[in-house]
């Protein structure tokens, strides 16, 4: 028969192995939703040559002015609307166009206005990815972005995807052209110049 005091000692062992596992799980899951949270509050891009289209969404940042930070879409007719400002052309714009335009405009209600604007999300601007990939769809389009970082965001390859044969089809001068890439030779470091830079509406498919 077991001594008593080995199961207690035995029990309590189990029991603080069990508490300190949870408090890891929650340390990690802390962990995760910090790196989340500070993923989400980065900018879509740094690029300070992007031009804002129409469904991006930005920020706005006033300094001193809460109630002129906000988060706004750019609507179909390319305007945002602001307090004070009311509707402002945004789409065509580059972010420090724009702060210029707001810049000016918030003069008239305050004496050095300090504006900052920061596209938050992509939508304007796509591509698409088809075929033999685990998530098929549209996906946005982020500055320079590249044929293999495309496929990257797609969830991986079908198991009968043909990753030779990978190719993108374009819109040029009203006539769809096809560019082939070998992602089997890519990945060898062989034909790199297949790596092309992505445009908007541009069709990833593989086969």
């Amino acid at each position: 028969m077991l001594n008593w005091r080995v199961v207690l000692v035995v029990a309590l062992a189990l029991l603080l192995g069990l508490r300190l596992h949870a408090s890891d799980d929650k340390t990690a899951n802390a962990h995760a939703d910090r790196v989340d949270k500070s993923a989400a509050s980065l900018p879509a891009t740094d690029d300070p040559n992007y031009v804002i289209g129409p469904a991006d969404v930005l920020s706005i940042d006033v300094w001193k002015e809460t109630e002129l930070s906000v988060t706004v879409p750019v609507r179909p007719d390319g305007k945002i609307s602001l307090p004070l400002v009311n509707d402002i052309e945004a789409a065509g714009k580059t972010p420090m166009a724009l702060t210029a335009s707001l810049t000016e405009k918030l003069k008239k209600y305050f004496a050095d206005p300090r504006v900052a604007v920061t596209v938050k999300e992509i939508n304007s601007k796509r591509v698409y990815i088809l075929g033999q990939v685990a998530r098929p769809g549209a996906y946005s389009l982020v500055p320079q972005m590249t044929v293999f970082q495309a496929l990257s965001t797609a969830g991986g390859f079908g198991q009968y995807a043909d990753l030779k044969n990978v190719y993108v089809l374009r819109t040029q001068d009203g006539k769809q052209v096809k560019l082939t890439f070998n992602y089997k030779e890519f990945v060898k470091g062989k034909h790199v110049e297949q790596n092309i830079f992505l445009q908007p509406d541009d069709s990833i498919v593989v086969p």
